[in-house]
């Protein structure tokens, strides 16, 4: 299939600069494409994840993706969609940050192939820019007017905007140049509040390039049904690094995306076919308790960005709270499903269950433990223990490191050791 009627299937498509000579390049040539990232923490989120499958989705179609580390923009900063200005960071950080993400983008694309895809950080050729040659050079094809006529700039005037946030759409009309002239990059993909920048680096390219034939696609920025940004949680950003974001809570993220998402997400996240998605969509409409959408996108997700075994293991895990049999658990495992559950250091000598579980601050008081051991309220390690006078030894620690303790249904507390 057409690789824009997919995108359009998908509902990703949502602005693009002449749409008929862009679609009659990508049926006759391997394009190559770029989308940049400015490195603005240690790792990537979920919020990142949209234009990185974007960037997949054309390679898969038989084009040449070009993943951009922003090491230069990134010292910079976008205005694109903020109230107010970036804190900035150390040249020192900046770098750490783009070797980091660098490392994560290339989990996502093929490097090897006809349409191998590659990885540049735009530091390479702003870097070495001075200010006299960037004023007269690249500046001067910028009119103050076309600048502040961009939203990304108009939407920051009221509050105000400093010189050096402005000159970013500057500096990355400069990397699409770059990026065509050395690259021969001919089209640009972001989200749709970087329509302004991309515009502007066509326009830049039309000014110095003769006979510049270069294109701009924009996607939607996703938002939930309700209107709330996609990808937040209480806990904060859904992270694409494992050691931020564990698979299992990765996986949780995506299991229990709203049902008035999840078919959206579908389409727009995963790589399943259009004819996999709308029976799943049926299977969904005729059943929405068996959370058959959820499960099919958080597995997809999961391995997508983690791998198959990322995500076994994260189906081991929430099988295994389910059902109560944690015992079956490795310590990693727990250490991921038990990650925000209450917890308890205990030192390394035996101890009464009766006065771990007051000791723990699970009961308040050790006849109130008494209690709901006889009731059957409490299970160490998925079994329920009767007997008060439970000793609870290293025999009772799942790799000599963890006792999962469950009062009731719900309520776990992990002793530590």
């Amino acid at each position: 299939m057409n690789i824009l009627k997919d995108l359009e299937f998908r509902g990703l498509l949502h602005q693009m600069t002449d749409a008929e000579g862009l679609e009659k390049l990508l049926e006759t040539e391997s394009v190559k494409l770029y989308c940049g990232f400015d490195p603005t923490g240690d790792s990537l989120h979920i919020g990142h994840l949209l234009p990185i499958l974007m960037l997949k989705r054309f390679q898969l179609a038989g084009h040449k993706p070009i993943a951009l580390v922003g090491g230069a923009t990134g010292m910079i900063g976008d205005p694109s969609g903020k109230k107010e200005e970036r804190v900035l960071n150390t040249v020192e950080t900046v770098k750490f940050y783009s070797e980091s993400i660098k490392n994560q983008l290339v989990r996502f694309l093929d490097f090897d192939g006809e349409n191998a895809a590659v990885v540049a950080n735009n530091y390479d050729w702003t870097g070495e820019l001075n200010v006299i040659t960037f004023l007269r050079d690249i500046g001067k094809h910028f009119g103050l007017n076309y600048m502040l006529a961009k939203d990304s700039v108009s939407s920051r005037l009221e509050n105000g905007i400093s010189f050096t946030e402005f000159t970013y759409m500057i500096l990355q009309s400069y990397d699409f140049f770059r990026l065509y002239k050395d690259h021969g990059c001919r089209l640009q993909i972001g989200g749709s509040d970087q329509w302004g920048n991309i515009t502007a680096g066509l326009e830049f390219i039309r000014k110095n390039e003769e006979n510049a034939k270069a294109f701009g696609l924009t996607v939607p920025l996703v938002t939930k049904s309700d209107g709330t940004k996609f990808g937040k949680t209480e806990g904060g950003a859904v992270w694409l690094n494992a050691d931020k974001t564990t698979p299992y809570e990765f996986y949780q993220f995506w299991i229990n995306v709203d049902d008035k998402d999840v078919v959206n997400y579908l389409k727009i996240f995963t790589f399943l076919s259009h004819e996999e998605i709308i029976e799943l969509e049926k299977q969904f409409n005729e059943d929405r308790g068996q959370r058959s959408a959820q499960k099919a996108l958080a597995s997809e997700m999961t391995k997508i960005v983690h791998g198959d075994a990322a995500l076994a293991q994260a189906l081991k895990i929430t099988e295994a709270l389910f059902s109560g049999s944690v015992a079956e658990l490795t310590a990693e495992e727990i250490k991921q499903g038990f990650k925000d559950v209450p917890s308890y250091a205990a030192a390394n000598e035996d101890i009464s269950l009766v006065d771990l579980l007051v000791n723990a601050g699970i009961v308040t008081s050790k006849r109130q433990a008494r209690e709901d051991i006889s009731n059957g309220a409490v299970y160490v390690n998925g079994v329920r223990l009767q007997d008060v006078s439970k000793i609870i030894t290293k025999e009772d620690r799942i790799e000599g490191q963890f006792t999962i303790i469950r009062r009731g249904k719900k309520k776990y507390t992990l002793i530590k050791y």
